[in-house]
């Protein structure tokens, strides 16, 4: 049995929140279109803790857990010329894009802002609190991620 990782995957809430993966219970997180955040997705492991992250909101920080159930899936948007995340140079022989299918564990009662995360955490131990870091998806060391989750007040309602 593979070893658990912790990551850190970044949405707008206006996009796909909490809520809607609350409800849906699972989803593909498609339409990464970074190399590097492409790379750390290939790196994830069935049963691997995803740390949901509201972005590009007020305030923007952690809001809900989940969990990584399949991986290496070819993105389907890359191929749908109606997708904004269409990619003409990618073609089914030999795909660029791939993501993997996460499940909802909870959602937690407060957001754990990005302000509250810079007073917990230096950009070595959690990614996220760099400023300027622009990648939707980043490593969490075991160690901020046993912090975070020891901290976390969430709601332990499965789907």
């Amino acid at each position: 049995m593979t070893e658990t990782n912790y990551w850190l995957m970044k949405s707008e809430p206006d996009a796909y929140s909490i809520d809607n993966l609350e409800a849906d219970g699972t989803t593909i997180w498609d339409g990464i279109r970074n190399y590097q955040a492409r790379n750390f997705m290939r790196k994830m492991n069935i049963g691997d803790q995803v740390f949901f992250y509201h972005s590009n909101c007020k305030p923007p920080g952690i809001i809900g857990l989940m969990e990584v159930i399949d991986k290496n899936i070819i993105d389907p948007t890359q191929f749908d010329q109606n997708s904004k995340y269409f990619d003409p140079k990618s073609n089914r022989a030999s795909p660029r894009w791939d993501c993997v299918k996460v499940k909802f564990i909870s959602k937690f009662k407060e957001i754990l802002s990005l302000q509250e995360l810079r007073s917990l955490f230096i950009e070595d131990d959690l990614i996220v609190v760099k400023k300027g870091n622009r990648l939707s998806i980043t490593p969490v060391k075991e160690e901020s991620a046993k912090l975070l989750l020891d901290n976390l007040k969430f709601n332990l309602q499965n789907s």
